[in-house]
């Protein structure tokens, strides 16, 4: 019983710190409105590949690796921090446009890629996981723990992007993005922007 209430604890916070709004979900929403559901998708299942990846190397020691070699965080941050910034780029360039794109311009593949590199480009979800793992993972754990922590939160994390794909798929939300769209695409320019500036200024 202790340790399914540790479990639940572990899937509590990986939940907490996979749904709330970040660079991933809000470009799974924008995608999924304006693209429609399979594009929102096979971004989502780029997002969680870079997810899992960082979990695995979250299980195999990777905070001993950052703590011996800083500058390897840094690096990511710095490459995290750029990309944001052109996602910014993008978003307000679309803003600008004076009307939508039709049709998505870029195939499964480039989507997929796009995904999988804003999450392994993602200090936050490094670090999410160095917490899940921290929390999870006791000298004295037994052995199914940590396939119980992969698995849970594998599941839980495309129970939760796939959902954000679903959800802002939907008929409604596409007109609602129709009328609201350079609103948006300038929403998402600044939460980008402002997220990248902010990796490439931090000093930790």
């Amino acid at each position: 019983m202790d340790i399914l209430h540790h479990l639940l604890m572990v899937y509590a916070v990986y939940v907490v710190g996979t749904a709330s709004p970040g660079p991933s979900n809000m470009t799974i929403m924008a995608v999924a409105m304006q693209y429609g559901r399979r594009p929102a998708l096979t971004l989502a299942a780029g997002v969680m590949t870079g997810s899992l990846s960082w979990a695995a190397l979250a299980a195999t020691g990777l905070s001993a690796v950052l703590a011996t070699y800083a500058e390897a965080l840094l690096v990511i941050k710095i490459c995290g921090g750029l990309y944001l910034l052109y996602l910014a780029f993008k978003s307000g360039r679309a803003a600008l446009r004076g009307r939508a794109k039709a049709a998505i311009d870029a195939p499964n593949a480039a989507l997929y890629r796009r995904g999988l590199f804003m999450h392994l480009s993602n200090p936050k979800a490094i670090m999410s996981w160095l917490a899940v793992m921290s929390l999870g993972l006791q000298p004295d754990s037994a052995g199914f723990v940590l396939p119980a922590i992969l698995a849970g939160c594998a599941t839980l994390g495309v129970l939760i992007f796939g959902g954000y794909a679903v959800l802002f798929s939907t008929a409604p939300m596409a007109r609602a993005y129709a009328k609201a769209r350079r609103w948006i695409e300038g929403t998402l320019a600044l939460c980008f922007g402002y997220a990248g500036l902010r990796l490439l200024l931090s000093r930790g």
